[in-house]
């Protein structure tokens, strides 16, 4: 795990060693046992590299890199977990270098060397972010891993090709000439994150997952190409091939499939261990991890004291029951929130997902004790984990075939009540069904019921700031991009997919990424090994859902590790109580971000609609801690870039 950042021009230029320095030198979090720079004045290309060391802790790992031949130049940040198998490919192909070292970055050039960038990169299981210089065509290449779990910006800066893994790279070399793009933020308010391919400032964009660019001048900027995705032929026959299977069957081979994957994430040179929540993904992660340990595997896990959100009396029973060595820290929320002011630059970009202060957290408890974490990521989106998508489908189902004039009654007579009347209406059901249902969440059904389609209606769910609320000025309340929605026969996967493509490389896996990375910890992901994620696209409906549970084939591997009764409870996610702490020890300071003044001043949100949204909040008719936490986010992010 490190940090990677370049600078090209393709023309003749000085100075570029100090370029690449600086760019670098904003990374140290991300690599602080090694730097590095390597540049060519005469072609105009500066490479740095930041190293974390996990694997040939011995300098002949150390980057950028030149392969055997001389050709190539590397720089790149992640972990190529098949290296063994590839090296032993290449030593019986006779196609082998000599061999300096055991890093994977090494043998990853020599592969390069061997069958050229593409097939190099086809054979790789690891998450990683490359730039690759060749000095005998003067192309760079950038390449992202196929689920976007490590992060790649680009652009044209001053008519200079950018790059780094994060914006603070670019910024150390361009920041007077960064504008912030009010369409990204305008998408930012919407989801909580910037989704890729745009970013925050204009001119800036992130490679996509599982994407490659070759440049060889400047104006190649937007020749993205896809090396991989879950929509070829092989994976067609490979879902039929599937569909046959008995459930033993499948469920031995998602078993021995996630197993394999743990067992390759678990080759490292350094400390490591897991977090671990108690909940089916993690849980399952940590089973098979310990499974094949001679040692016991040190657990982590972080409990808040209100119990709602406490989550590690789960962990606990899970790594007492399965012997792990197991920590755990219990955090307040005045030490929560007295990691706010970091946050911005922490996540570098703007970003809103409340979970991000306990990741924070916990990725400093575990740094404390390994340098590598496994996580479970990815266990949602890959085997129908969330309750929304059964929400939708069954929602779609009921009111997707009516007549529109129908829909569009029903939704008028939803909407005519104000959503304070629906409450004190709904204040006549039963306890357990007033928990679940409120006058906000009428209005949103009233609002899905008129939409065309399922993808509409999806996305309308989990956006937050909806487009046409307009609190954005200048963007007129239009999308400023047009949503991928995959189109499949089953609205399930076709949620799962969106998911897959948006939600998990520019939402959860930034989290994670920032969050480990800032401690100097290497989080990985053995769900999201490609294999597993494409036998998971490729299983039938029926191992994924049952009785309108999710993850029935992950929960039926766990069961042989676990007591079903320490893992089976409604799922809860990994946050924090934010919407009281709003309303108490976060007060003063949300307040002193969103004063109307300050917002007028700024000329980028609508000061009415925040002072709504606020009001509401405060006075407790409405939890909006939701819509509130963006724009605190964004604002604490601009006092940081415009201080």
């Amino acid at each position: 795990m490190c940090g990677i950042a370049g600078i090209a021009s393709w023309r003749p230029e000085s100075d570029l060693d100090e370029y690449a320095s600086q760019m670098i030198a904003s990374l140290v979090h991300r690599g602080p046992d090694d730097r590095g720079v390597w540049s060519d004045n005469g072609k105009g290309v500066g490479i740095g590299h930041r190293r974390l060391s996990i694997l040939d802790l011995s300098s002949q790992g150390h980057q950028p890199m030149i392969s055997a031949s001389g050709r190539y130049v590397i720089a790149y940040n992640g972990e190529i977990y098949n290296f063994r198998q590839i090296r032993d490919e290449l030593d019986k192909c006779g196609k082998a270098p000599q061999w300096r070292g055991h890093s994977d970055t090494e043998i990853l050039l020599a592969s390069i060397d061997a069958w050229g960038i593409d097939a190099a990169i086809r054979k790789a299981t690891g998450m990683f972010a490359i730039a690759l210089w060749d000095r005998e065509t003067q192309a760079l290449s950038l390449v992202r891993d196929r689920i976007g779990e490590k992060p790649l910006y680009y652009g044209i800066v001053d008519n200079r090709l950018v790059f780094g893994s994060e914006l603070k790279a670019i910024r150390a070399v361009a920041e007077d000439k960064l504008q912030i793009d009010r369409g990204a933020l305008a998408e930012f308010m919407r989801f909580g994150y910037v989704p890729a391919p745009m970013a925050i400032y204009e001119g800036i964009q992130k490679l996509a997952p599982g994407h490659m660019i070759t440049l060889r001048s400047l104006s190649d900027i937007d020749n993205q190409r896809p090396y991989w995705s879950l929509d070829g032929e092989e994976q067609e026959r490979y879902r039929v091939q599937l569909s046959a299977g008995n459930e033993d069957e499948l469920i031995d081979l998602v078993h021995d499939r996630l197993k394999a994957a743990v067992g390759l994430q678990m080759t490292a040179d350094v400390p490591l261990g897991a977090f671990l929540s108690g909940g089916i993904d993690s849980s399952t992660v940590v089973a098979l991890m310990q499974s094949q340990s001679m040692n016991q595997v040190r657990t982590f896990t972080i409990g808040f004291n209100e119990d709602e959100f406490d989550e590690a009396p789960f962990a606990r029973a899970v790594a007492k029951h399965l012997g792990t060595d197991h920590t755990e820290l219990y955090v307040s929320a005045d030490e929560a929130t007295a990691i706010i002011p970091e946050l911005a630059s922490i996540y570098d970009e703007p970003f809103a997902d409340p979970s991000q202060i306990p990741t924070t957290l916990i990725s400093r408890l575990t740094r404390q004790f390994v340098t590598v974490s496994l996580s479970g990521d990815g266990g949602d989106e890959l085997f129908s984990g969330y309750p929304r998508y059964q929400t939708v489908d069954a929602l779609w189902k009921r009111v997707g075939g009516q007549p529109m004039l129908l829909r569009r009654a029903l939704s008028s007579m939803l909407g005519s009540f104000s959503a304070g009347t629906w409450d004190r209406l709904l204040r006549f059901l039963p306890e357990n069904q007033r928990q679940r249902i409120n006058g906000h969440r009428v209005h949103r059904l009233a609002q899905l019921m008129i939409l065309q389609d399922i993808g509409q209606m999806y996305l309308r769910l989990i956006s937050q700031w909806q487009p046409e609320k307009e609190l954005v000025l200048g963007t007129s309340g239009r999308s400023t991009r047009n949503p991928y929605w995959p189109r499949t026969v089953n609205n399930i996967e076709a949620m799962r997919r969106w998911d897959l493509h948006q939600f998990l490389p520019d939402g959860m896996l930034v989290k994670v990424d920032r969050a480990s990375m800032s401690a100097s910890l290497e989080a990985r992901a053995p769900l999201l090994d490609h294999s597993v994620v494409e036998l998971a696209f490729a299983l039938p409906p029926r191992m994924l859902v049952r009785d309108g549970v999710g993850k029935w084939v992950l929960r039926r591997v766990l069961d042989r590790y676990v007591p079903r009764q320490l893992v089976e409870r409604p799922k809860a996610g990994f946050s924090i109580p934010l919407a009281d702490w709003l309303r108490g020890p976060m007060r003063e300071w949300a307040e002193s971000l969103i004063n109307p003044a300050r917002l007028e001043d700024e000329g980028l949100l609508d000061p009415r609609q925040v002072s709504s949204m606020w009001n509401q909040h405060i006075s407790g008719s409405y939890d909006r801690s939701t819509y509130l936490w963006n724009i605190l986010m964004f604002q604490v992010w601009r006092d940081q870039e415009y201080s």
